[in-house]
C-alpha cells in the first residue's frame, strides 16, 4: 500500500490530497496529514484525510515505523524567528532513514534582491530576509538528510500563490498603497492548483537531488499585480507612493516584496518536469 504524508496541511496539502484521491483512486493507499491544530485537523477530515496532531516546535515521541517506504510532501513552514528551520530538522532527526522520497516546498526569496534581473536554478542564494535565512536551513538540512541517508528529494522553489479564492480583495478594499510603478520591484506568482499538480508530478519522477524554480514564467510589478486583480473585482486601484514614503507606512511584510526585484524563468520546471500549466498568466487566469 502507498504510505504518503502531507506536513503541514494547509490549502496547498488539501490541494494535493484531492488530486492524490483521483489519481489514486484504484490503488490501495493511505494519506495522513500531520498538522498541529484542531482547525486543520477538521479541514483535512472533512475531505476524507487521516491525521495527525503533532507540533513541530513541541518535539515529542513519533512513532518512526509509520513513516516506513513513504512519500512525503514537507509543506510545514519554518518557524517565524531565528536563522535555522528547527521543525524542519527535527522531523527529519525523527523520521531517520524511513522515507523513500521527500518534496518540499521553499521559497524563491532565498535569491534576495537580483535587482530586477532574470534568474533560473542556478543562480546562486543570497538571502537577506530572516524568512528566506530560515528557508535556506531548511534545503541545507534536506540536502543532510538524503547525502546521509542515500534518499531521493526534490526542492520546490515557491514565489507568491494566488488562485481567485485567495486574491487580496481586503488589502485593495481597505485602500492600502502600492510602491508606485517607476519604483516597483518584479514579482513571480503560481497558481495554487498548478502548485498542487507540480508538487505531484516532483513526488512521481524519477529525479532526486533537484531544485525547480515554480513559477509560471510570468513575473511583473507589484503595480501591475494590484492593478489587474482591482479591474477584475471591480475595486478602485491603489493609490502608488514612493519607495521612501512606502518605508513609513507599508507592512514589514509588504515591504521585503518591494525591496527584492527578481524575474524568475520557469524553462528547467516546463522542459525538465515536463509541466503544462494550467494557469499560465495571471491574465489568463482572470478572465
Amino acid at each position: 500500500m502507498k504510505n504518503i504524508w502531507i506536513i503541514g496541511c494547509g490549502d496547498i496539502g488539501r490541494r494535493v490530497f484531492k488530486r492524490l484521491e483521483t489519481l489514486y483512486q484504484n490503488h490501495e493507499h493511505r494519506t495522513t496529514a500531520l498538522i498541529r491544530s484542531q482547525e486543520s485537523q477538521q479541514l483535512c477530515q472533512q475531505l476524507g484525510m487521516n491525521t495527525l496532531l503533532y507540533d513541530l516546535d513541541q518535539p515529542a515521541v513519533l512513532n518512526k515505523k509509520q513513516f516506513k517506504d513513504s512519500e512525503i510532501y514537507y509543506f510545514a513552514p519554518p518557524p517565524k524567528a531565528g536563522d535555522t528551520d528547527t521543525r524542519l530538522s527535527h522531523f527529519l532527526k525523527t523520521v531517520g532513514d524511513k522515507p523513500a522520497k521527500i518534496v518540499l516546498i521553499s521559497t524563491t526569496g532565498v535569491y534576495g534582491d537580483c535587482q530586477g534581473d532574470w534568474i533560473d536554478e542556478s543562480r546562486p542564494v543570497n538571502p537577506q530576509t530572516g524568512r528566506a535565512i530560515r528557508r535556506v536551513s531548511a534545503e541545507t538540512s534536506l540536502k543532510k538528510w538524503a547525502s546521509l541517508n542515500k534518499k531521493p528529494f526534490i526542492i520546490l522553489r515557491v514565489p507568491g500563490i494566488y488562485s481567485l479564492d485567495r486574491l487580496p480583495l481586503a488589502r485593495l478594499k481597505k485602500k492600502l498603497p502600492v510602491v508606485q510603478a517607476s519604483e516597483a520591484a518584479f514579482t513571480n506568482r503560481i497558481h495554487a492548483d498548478d502548485l498542487a499538480n507540480i508538487c505531484i508530478k516532483a513526488m512521481e519522477s524519477s529525479f532526486t537531488q533537484e531544485i525547480f524554480n515554480t513559477t509560471d514564467g510570468n513575473p511583473g510589478t507589484m503595480v501591475e499585480y494590484f492593478n489587474q486583480i482591482a479591474d477584475f473585482a471591480g475595486l478602485e486601484r491603489p493609490q502608488q507612493i514612493s519607495l521612501k514614503e512606502a518605508q513609513q507606512s507599508l507592512s514589514a511584510g509588504m515591504l521585503s516584496y518591494a525591496g527584492e526585484s527578481r524575474r524568475i524563468g520557469n524553462a528547467k520546471l516546463l522542459n525538465v518536469l515536463n509541466i503544462n500549466l494550467q494557469y499560465p498568466t495571471l491574465a489568463s487566469t482572470l478572465k
